[in-house]
């Protein structure tokens, strides 16, 4: 066995009662097992309603709906980084102009 297969587990998910084996790191198991766990819920919810059928179709919706999720996740913090870069530069104009006074007032 190599050192690559020794680091990877197979770890086993449910999904709509459907078993799955994944190969994954062991450190991210755990991870695997929750993401596993969430998108069954979201699987569910949507077999649930009845307005889709199929697995496959099941399946493309529920990625759907989380890769939007995940896009509009990606757009909220792109906006936050750009709003606390506009102001860190604010407050570093700031502070650079009140060490200027100060300089000229030690002068």
């Amino acid at each position: 066995m190599s050192d690559k297969e020794r680091d990877v587990a197979r770890v086993s998910v449910r999904i709509l009662e459907k078993e799955y084996f994944v190969a994954c790191p062991h450190e991210e198991r755990s991870d695997l097992l929750d993401s596993a766990e969430f998108l069954n819920a979201k699987m569910k919810e949507i077999r649930d309603s009845g307005k889709v059928v199929g697995l496959d179709r099941i399946a493309v919706i529920a990625a759907l709906n989380l890769a939007n999720e995940l896009l509009k996740v990606q757009n909220r913090e792109k906006r936050v980084d750009e709003e606390l870069g506009t102001r860190l530069r604010a407050m570093r104009e700031r502070i650079d102009g009140a060490l200027a006074r100060g300089q000229q007032l030690e002068l």
